[in-house]
């Protein structure tokens, strides 16, 4: 089996590559043929956990007749894992394939303006972390065209995202993700650009113009993504760009806000929230180094929920603490971002929700955060090396170990979430953000917002260096957080308003997502699954006929 290659350029980053990557994986996919996504280089925070080698991936595979749905990868069942960018994860079951490393060899996770954590083939790589730019290109290419290589080999089709630009000329000789690659498996390749954003045609032509000839001759089509109305008036331009090129204009993709996959980088337009009546806002902080926040996307496919950004205090200031919830999602460098949140006066907005008994929810970083103070003995955030004090919501304390927790992991929440805290009733004065903003603890309440999940069985996955367990000092006062998970996943204050967990993809789990929202559901929520297919049916419409089947010629 020699798989033909399709590759997705971009005239941009943010151009429309991984949807549309992600499409096309599944129409090949309906055509019977096997497929698998790559991606050489991916830089995000968005990470999932996946099967460290392709044995591994293959002793995982799901029961017959099972679907990978979002959160339940069921594909992925091996205790310890890889990291691969979130886009290849969603492309590989787009594609109905098990996620491996290989898909997305090289994966650089921003920490700083100027600083990547460097993982290759699913592990981190503190040599590479450290190395030049141009000279890790050198190193990782020959890993990169062998992982690609096993994938043609295996498959009927690889269907392969680049990067930003192939036309970023101070970067073509060490190029490593785009027109390199599509030079080694020569690649048909198809060159998108937003046209909202303005002068696509323009973009189109200069990428095309700056590329060598050997290299243009791999781009068999341009495609329009992101059009507002009437296709008609854009002529003669195809035609003229056609001329001057001789790529044809295979598609005109109209605007699409509420396609229902997660966005790659970059939190989620309003314009892309579901609409309807709005019941419960869900205010998710977004920190400069917010990490995985791609597994918010099904509450926006929730009839009701609203899901807002948040930036600043006054966001926050017209939340109901009896409906609405506040998030403190993963980060790439929490104690980085915790600073940040205490200079923009979120700590003090966080704690007075929190104290009003309003629902709090700390996911990885953002559980790291909740507790009293966070401690960095090997100076793994580097900067913020040694003890920072937390934002006092929950007696706990994290240390910063050296080696990385990756893996999948199952747990129940139990009981004790629904359990009422006499203790809670008592105004406890202690250090953390509610003593400094001189608002008590709220009292315990049978209205607990996460009683819902008491015995539900969750699946996700953890991604941290931080190992969190109950304030020695606090405990011996009477401060006791909750164990609600086993081995330290979650814990609860005693309130019960104030959850933290090192789980990803609590709300991508269906179980879950029964629990807290089944109830007040004016509709199905969209499967993962349903959601591959309406890119498919897309982009089968919207091509020109004959196009996506050329291609693979």
């Amino acid at each position: 089996m020699t798989a033909k290659c399709v590759m997705v350029l971009g005239t941009t980053s943010g151009a429309g590559k991984s949807w549309l990557t992600t499409a096309l994986c599944r129409y090949y996919a309906r055509q019977g043929l096997k497929v698998a996504p790559f991606k050489a280089q991916n830089m995000s925070n968005n990470a999932r956990v996946v099967a460290p080698t392709l044995a591994a991936a293959r002793a995982a595979l799901p029961p017959e007749g099972a679907v990978p749905c979002l959160g339940r990868p069921g594909a992925v069942a091996s205790p310890l894992g890889g990291e691969i960018g979130s886009a290849q994860y969603f492309q590989s079951l787009a594609a109905r394939a098990v996620p491996d490393v290989r898909m997305n060899p090289l994966l650089l996770k921003p920490e700083r303006d100027t600083h990547s954590q460097v993982v290759l083939m699913g592990q981190v790589d503190e040599a590479l972390s450290k190395m030049a730019w141009r000279g890790r290109s050198a190193s990782v290419w020959p890993v990169i065209a062998q992982a690609l290589d096993e994938l043609i080999a295996e498959n009927d089709v690889v269907v392969i995202e680049g990067a930003g630009s192939p036309a970023e000329i101070n970067l073509h000789s060490s190029d490593i993700v785009n027109m390199r690659v599509a030079l080694h498996c020569q690649a048909a390749c198809l060159l998108v650009t937003d046209i909202d954003r303005g002068g696509a045609f323009a973009h189109l032509y200069g990428t095309w113009a700056l590329l060598p000839e050997e290299e243009r001759a791999l781009i068999k089509g341009y495609v329009l993504n992101k059009f507002r109305g009437d296709a008609s008036l854009l002529a003669p331009a195809p035609q003229m760009l056609q001329d001057l090129t001789g790529v044809p204009t295979v598609a005109t993709l109209p605007m699409w806000w509420q396609h229902g996959l997660p966005e790659e980088d970059g939190v989620f337009d309003d314009r892309s929230t579901a609409a309807g009546v709005v019941t419960k806002t869900v205010a998710v902080i977004a920190y400069p180094r917010i990490s995985n926040l791609d597994e918010f996307q099904p509450l926006k496919n929730i009839p009701g929920v609203r899901l807002q950004w948040v930036r600043s205090p006054s966001e926050l200031a017209g939340l109901s603490p009896t409906t609405d919830w506040i998030i403190l999602p993963g980060s790439k460098h929490t104690s980085g971002d915790l600073a940040w949140l205490r200079a923009q006066g979120l700590d003090a907005a966080i704690a007075r929700h929190a104290g009003q008994g309003g629902a709090v929810l700390g996911i990885c970083g953002g559980l790291q955060m909740l507790g009293e103070a966070l401690i960095d003995p090997h100076g793994i955030e580097h900067a913020y090396l040694g003890n920072a004090p937390g934002l006092g919501l929950l007696p706990l304390v994290t240390v910063f170990e050296a080696d990385k927790t990756v893996q999948h992991t199952q747990a129940r929440f139990d009981a004790e979430m629904a359990r009422p805290d006499s203790s809670a009733d008592v105004d406890i004065s202690r250090p953390g953000s509610l003593a400094v903003s001189g608002i008590s603890p709220p009292r315990a309440s049978s209205s607990n917002p996460w009683a819902a999940l008491v015995g539900v069985q969750v699946a996700g996955y953890e991604i941290h260096h931080g190992q969190t367990q109950q304030h020695p000092a606090m405990a011996k006062a009477g401060d006791v957080a909750r164990a609600v998970m086993p081995g330290g996943l979650a814990w609860q204050n005693g309130a019960g308003n104030v959850l933290g967990l090192y789980l990803h993809g609590l709300f991508e789990d269906p179980a879950a997502l029964q629990a807290l929202f089944g109830a007040s559901q004016s509709g199905p929520v969209p499967t993962l699954d349903s959601v591959f297919d309406g890119l498919a049916d897309y982009i089968e419409q919207h091509f020109e006929p004959g196009v996506l089947q050329a291609l693979i010629v």
